[in-house]
């Protein structure tokens, strides 16, 4: 079976954790941020886990991650 290509994409906006649980940064900190609170965009700036639903599907597109 030959080699599974990483998706390059996936790869810059994905990392592992030390416990393996991929983590992602959060959408909606790009513009119109005057119309938004300062603590939500303050909130926007921290990583999140990625969710169970989606995992399987990242997990294809970065075969050598985890």
């Amino acid at each position: 079976m030959p080699k599974l290509k990483t998706h390059r994409g996936a790869a810059k906006r994905f990392k592992v954790t030390g416990s393996g649980k991929i983590v992602r940064n959060k959408a909606y900190k790009r513009h119109l941020l005057t119309g938004k609170p300062s603590k939500r965009t303050r909130a926007l700036r921290k990583d999140t886990i990625v969710n169970d639903a989606q995992l399987e599907n990242i997990k294809k597109l970065l075969p050598y991650m985890i």
